[in-house]
């Protein structure tokens, strides 16, 4: 396991064209990361989330994603994610191609991909349409009952990014609070990387907590307040204007652009890009 600085493990583990899972579910969503690999421009890209939202959409807005595999994508109880939009609808700034799931979907492809299996199964997908609009869904008979079952082929991401609460010096990765399918696109994974609030020497894991233990673990970044605008738990708490706010930054491709320069590119790191939404408010 590597400890290291964000921006070093980006460039070392993130290449063009591999594809690359950031999970998180409502929190512990790894906005830092995504940020450093849109400064690092990397291309070409095969965005991989069960619920692609903000950070997706300032990757896809930029021209880093030539493919989305997901089963939802809006702006958390705001609307629509209007960079994502403009790529399906205009191919702008470049051609997305998609493969939608549900969210059981989804969870059935990590899950064989964790068990490096090679496709999962769920009844969910017999009977609907959405085999018409992605022909990765497909199905089997079962073997015992001849029944038709829906399958979905295996999600095991070159890399996955996730954010999290804390690590300790041995590489342990402690996550509290709601989560998704953090676990499962953990250890489908051939590279993980991990951005943490803090490492600290005890993880204080209480019984059945969820700890990815070290083996599993490519990297990690020490990164504080590494979720914001989404929240950690235990550390700080959503920012609600942030959301509400991007709905009218995203509409317009200019306005678009002039904040990602402003606020991303021209900030080294995360902390400089904190530093740079308070100097704006």
């Amino acid at each position: 396991m590597q400890l290291g600085s964000l921006q070093e493990i980006i460039d070392q583990y993130i290449h063009d064209g591999q594809s690359v899972a950031l999970e998180g579910f409502t929190h512990l969503i790894p906005f830092a990361a995504g940020h450093e690999i849109l400064r690092q421009k990397k291309r070409d890209l095969h965005l991989i989330r069960m619920t692609p939202d903000l950070i997706y959409d300032q990757l896809i807005g930029v021209g880093c994603a030539r493919a989305l595999t997901f089963s939802w994508g809006g702006n958390p109880g705001v609307g629509s994610l209007h960079r994502l939009r403009d790529a399906v609808e205009n191919d702008w700034p470049r051609p997305l191609e998609i493969h939608e799931h549900s969210h059981a979907g989804m969870a059935a492809a990590y899950i064989a991909g964790a068990a490096r299996m090679p496709f999962g199964i769920l009844r969910g997908y017999v009977g609907t349409d959405l085999p018409g609009v992605n022909s990765e869904v497909r199905e089997v008979r079962c073997p015992y009952t001849n029944e038709k079952i829906a399958t979905v082929p295996a999600i095991n991401p070159d890399v996955t990014v996730l954010h999290a609460q804390a690590a300790d010096r041995q590489g342990n990765v402690f996550i509290r609070g709601i989560v998704g399918a953090q676990k499962e696109s953990a250890l489908a994974a051939t590279t993980l990387i991990v951005t943490v609030e803090e490492v600290v020497e005890s993880l204080d894991a209480p019984m059945n907590a969820i700890v990815l233990p070290h083996w599993v673990v490519t990297a990690i970044a020490e990164v504080p307040t590494g979720a914001y605008p989404s929240y950690a738990l235990g550390y700080y708490a959503r920012d609600n204007a942030f959301y509400l706010a991007w709905d009218e930054i995203a509409r317009d491709r200019e306005r678009f652009s002039e904040w990602i320069d402003r606020h991303v590119i021209s900030s080294r790191n995360h902390a400089e890009f904190l530093d740079s939404l308070a100097e704006a408010a």
